[in-house]
């Protein structure tokens, strides 16, 4: 249906991605960075449909989420609406959808009606709660998913308020990456099956998933429930941030002895024991001493220190600087697109690259197109138009 999006491992694939916010955008863009043709369903300006990404983000270029889709608008609430999306089905390998439970079903969309016309079809589902359980059908967002789930609680310096890590553990890590991973999983099981199947990915399933190691470490008291005191959340003075004399800040994670030791020895520091890393009575201390030496010294300066050393010592990047470090200057992490610096697709293919195709589309930008893959004739796509079941593209900021 349409040229393929790219030349990465999922070529081939089809995507109906039904238009929506933060997660099942994320997963559409992680497919089609890996070469599927994703095809979104975006809101008919002034019809129905469910609010996109572009009621929160600006339109345009700049929403890189969106990138490598073509888009139709449609109207859904109309009955031929809601078949051309049945059509789109017939011949996807994949649909997903981030609304409430119960929703795709009133449209007329649900996985069963689906599933009837098209067996081999992976039904992508995107929810913060689930599709069954009291919450299921509450509204809440990537805070609200990640509290329930153990991780936010987590995550802060001891007596102090929780901080919300972004939108990355809930939405994304938890949300997103789960529901694609789940995708091309169930992917799989169609080759061997030939069945395809409902994908329920809940973002407090996801983001509770990504917190397996911390439960497990609870669970032998080696985790305590009193955030900013353990190892990894910026109770150990050895796994930290500290800021430097001109503003900057460095990320300080040496957590193997030997790594820790060549730490102590760069920063001349050597009255304290490397033997003593994991005695917490001696955490105070050393928790000054490291502040102390990385306050006498440039952001610059404290990097250059440990740049042929592996003390785990790097400067904390702003969003325009990342860019720019020879590392990733280097392995192509970001690229640049009509002047939007944005990460490149992750991860490499050594027989299958992956490369940016489209660009992010107006709503509703290949929506002719689209409907003559399909095979509707030039007539009836004009008379789509006249009756309002569809739409064409809105003027690019």
């Amino acid at each position: 249906m349409g040229p393929a999006s790219g030349t990465g491992p999922l070529s081939g694939t089809t995507v109906v991605e039904m238009s929506g916010i933060g997660p099942g955008p994320f997963a559409g863009m992680m497919l089609a960075d890996l070469g599927a043709t994703v095809i979104r369903v975006d809101r008919l300006p002034g019809g129905g449909g469910v609010l996109s990404s572009r009621g929160l983000l600006s339109a345009g270029k700049a929403d890189v989420v969106s990138r490598g889709r073509r888009s139709i608008a449609v109207d859904l609430k109309l009955a031929e609406g809601v078949e051309l999306v049945l059509k789109l089905v017939d011949s996807a390998d994949v649909l997903i959808e981030g609304y409430r439970p119960g929703v795709m079903e009133r449209l007329g969309l649900g996985p069963e009606i689906c599933l009837r016309r098209n067996r081999r079809l992976v039904f992508g589902r995107m929810t913060g709660w689930g599709q069954d359980g009291p919450l299921a059908r509450a509204a809440g967002h990537d805070i609200n998913y990640i509290a329930l789930s153990g991780a936010l609680g987590a995550i802060g310096r001891a007596g102090q308020t929780p901080v919300p890590p972004l939108n990355l553990v809930g939405d994304y890590g938890g949300g997103g990456m789960l529901l694609a991973y789940g995708v091309v999983a169930a992917l799989l099981s169609v080759g061997r099956t030939g069945a395809g199947q409902v994908v329920d990915a809940a973002m407090v399933d996801g983001a509770a998933l990504l917190m397996a190691q911390f439960y497990g470490m609870s669970a032998i008291g080696r985790w305590t429930g009193e955030r900013g005191t353990n190892l990894l959340d910026t109770g150990a003075p050895f796994y930290d941030v500290y800021p430097s004399s001109d503003g900057g800040f460095l990320s300080v994670g040496p957590l193997e002895p030997a790594f820790f030791a060549i730490l102590l020895e760069r920063l001349g520091i050597l009255d304290i024991d490397p033997e003593s890393q994991h005695d917490v009575r001696s955490w105070p201390v050393l928790r000054l001493r490291l502040a102390s030496e990385f306050a006498a010294r440039t952001r610059a300066d404290a990097a250059q220190l440990f740049a042929d050393a592996d003390g785990c010592v790097f400067p904390v990047l702003s969003l325009s600087e990342a860019p720019q470090h020879p590392h990733n200057v280097a392995r192509g992490t970001f690229v640049t697109r009509d002047d939007i610096v944005q990460p490149a697709p992750a991860p490499r293919f050594s027989e299958t690259p992956t490369q940016l195709t489209l660009p992010p589309p107006a709503i509703g930008e290949h929506t002719d197109g689209i409907l003559s893959d399909l095979g509707i004739s030039d007539d009836e796509v004009r008379r789509l138009h006249e009756v309002g079941v569809v739409g064409s593209a809105e003027p690019r900021p």
